[in-house]
């Protein structure tokens, strides 16, 4: 399956609700194995369709901690969530990058613990529940089906900082991307 491009910051597609994805076909198994092949060359550890110009609502994700690895896609997915820390986001533990905002990485706080209700490519609903990185992982993608990225959700400093770093960069505006693989950015 082929790499794709992944579309950045200021395209229409990443900042809207992607829908509901009515049928897993042969055309959303395509999508799907696309979308690991373009994680994986990123690299990444978990991708939205939305950044491949697909506004449906499926992810894939893959990460390991000391215990398992954890790698799947999430179709149609629920996410509740709960215990968000009181303190500020620490800048080297609570860290984020985003492959829509290549390059760079800034603190944000999210919630400590995450379920994921969602189908895989065989129709069955699973379940997750997710804490740490993971669930980390698992708010960042569920958001890009929204249409926000974790720049929409920066506070100050470090708003301030990404809005200059995309306005240095030329982004903002439709069709910008970037080809794992072959151009020189990673998140």
């Amino acid at each position: 399956m082929p790499i794709r491009k992944i579309l950045i910051t200021g395209d229409p597609v990443l900042h809207s609700r992607a829908r509901e994805v009515d049928k897993i076909d042969e055309t959303v198994r395509d999508i799907v194995a696309d979308m690991y092949e373009t994680m994986d060359a990123a690299p990444g550890v978990g991708l939205a369709a939305p950044q491949i110009g697909q506004g449906l609502r499926i992810f894939v994700f893959s990460w390991s901690d000391e215990n398992e690895t954890y790698r799947g896609v999430a179709i149609n997915p629920t996410l509740a969530v709960s215990g968000i820390p009181a303190e500020e986001a620490d800048e080297e533990l609570d860290s984020e990058g985003c492959l829509s905002i290549p390059g760079e990485r800034f603190p944000l706080n999210r919630y400590e613990k995450a379920v994921l209700t969602a189908l895989d490519l065989d129709g069955q609903t699973f379940q997750i529940e997710a804490t740490g990185w993971l669930a980390r992982i698992f708010q960042h993608e569920y958001d890009h089906l929204d249409g926000t990225l974790y720049a929409d959700r920066l506070e100050k400093p470090y708003i301030k900082q990404m809005k200059k770093a995309i306005k240095q960069m030329g982004w903002g505006q439709a069709g910008e991307s970037w080809m794992p693989g072959e151009d020189d950015l990673e998140a």
